[in-house]
């Protein structure tokens, strides 16, 4: 299908005489024209962003959008704003079916183009740009059609991560008839959390697959966040799992997320697993910024038993946890983190040893625990992590 868009996107560079690119309604790269031109200088630096990056910054998304896009039914010429970087104007054909933008047609403005207004929808009369929007809705059409089978494949994998055994085994079929080989390869997931679920426009929270190369499956997971089945090259790296786990938290739906990795699998049978482990890490990496913003599975060490146990406080632990005693309890992990190094601990720490032995002599009045012991220092580890992972600790 990919092929499809570049051959419409140059079908329209063709009719225009001019470079053009394509992205999704949330200026996710689909495809590209060539840039003939010898002058270095007329390579606007946010197309040439876009096409490395795969993506608008929010700075020029706000730009373009101010011109009114998202409702636009023909060209909008939109001026240069050197303050986000956009150094050239646009000619943007909204790309759209039965009513809803599905994406955009970007071409730099030289001024050849006449008829286009400023700031909202115009009858240009150039036949060439209505010869253009005529091809943009066929690229509608398809983005439309991609997005009501991504959904399909998108419902498949929710179930087959969320629901009963017995809508696990329709939606493993599903995602088999889907896919088809691509379903026996190495496979990734990536949980994405918090995903911004709020389906304010028409084409709802989910990103399109158009937009992320190398996924073969996305869907929304309501009360935890996004999920991406990725399909790898090779069973020995998850790097474009990690890729694309990047790109998604470069989103404006992903907020402060961070994401998270499973163990690579061969084909569908254990992906509930996985996902359960891309969740897992995901987690970790909230709790703890050194294993984020991507974290995987197999790198978020004692957080992979922490996460499978149920959040509650010991007793005894549970008066350092309070927020007045915030810099006691810091100072307890970092020096549980330190193996019990008191050196080590103060120079993490910024303190003077003699302060972190004052400031531990407290935390054991507080537990009542001994910092001389195995199993209290064990006990109180676990709790301080596992009060970290759930965000009870700054």
């Amino acid at each position: 299908m990919r092929d499809d868009y570049q051959q419409l996107l140059d079908e329209i560079s063709a009719v225009l005489g001019a470079p053009a690119t394509l992205e999704d309604r949330d200026f996710g790269l689909i495809a590209f024209g060539a840039h003939d031109s010898e002058d270095d200088l007329a390579m606007d630096p946010v197309r040439t962003r876009s096409i490395l990056h795969r993506r608008s910054t929010q700075a020029v998304r706000d730009w373009f959008e101010a011109f009114g896009i998202a409702h636009a039914t023909g060209p909008v010429r939109i001026p240069p704003d050197p303050a986000a970087g956009v150094r050239m104007g646009r000619i943007c054909l909204p790309t759209r079916h039965r009513g809803v933008v599905r994406g955009y047609v970007w071409l730099l403005d030289d001024g050849h183009l006449a008829g286009v207004e400023t700031g909202g929808p115009g009858t240009p009369p150039d036949p060439r740009l209505a010869q253009a929007m005529d091809t943009a809705a066929r690229i509608g059409a398809l983005l439309a059609a991609e997005s009501r089978a991504g959904a399909q494949v998108g419902e498949f994998l929710r179930e087959l991560l969320t629901g009963t055994p017995s809508d696990r085994e329709t939606a493993r079929a599903g995602l088999l008839a889907a896919l088809g080989p691509a379903a026996e390869d190495s496979l990734a997931l990536v949980a994405v959390a918090p995903w911004s679920l709020d389906a304010a426009d028409d084409a709802g929270p989910v990103p399109a697959l158009s937009g992320i190369p190398g996924a073969a499956a996305v869907c929304a997971v309501p009360g935890t966040g996004l999920a991406v089945l990725v399909r790898l090259r090779t069973s020995a790296s998850v790097e474009p799992a990690r890729s694309i786990a990047s790109r998604l938290l470069r989103s404006p739906r992903a907020g402060q997320a961070a994401a998270g990795i499973g163990t690579i699998r061969q084909g569908l049978d254990d992906l509930p697993q996985a996902w359960a482990e891309a969740v897992a890490a995901t987690r970790a990496a909230r709790a703890e910024d050194r294993l984020g913003p991507v974290a995987e599975w197999s790198g978020i060490g004692p957080y992979r038993m922490l996460t499978g146990l149920a959040h509650t406080t010991d007793p005894a632990v549970g008066p350092l946890l309070q927020p007045a005693h915030a810099r006691l309890a810091r100072t307890a992990e970092v020096f549980l983190d330190c193996s019990g190094q008191a050196g080590r601990a103060a120079a993490a720490l910024g303190i003077h040893r003699q302060t972190l032995y004052y400031r531990l002599t407290r935390v054991e009045a507080l537990t009542g625990l001994d910092l001389d012991e195995g199993e209290d220092r064990l006990l109180l580890h676990m709790a301080l992590k596992a009060a970290r992972l759930g965000r009870g600790l700054p």
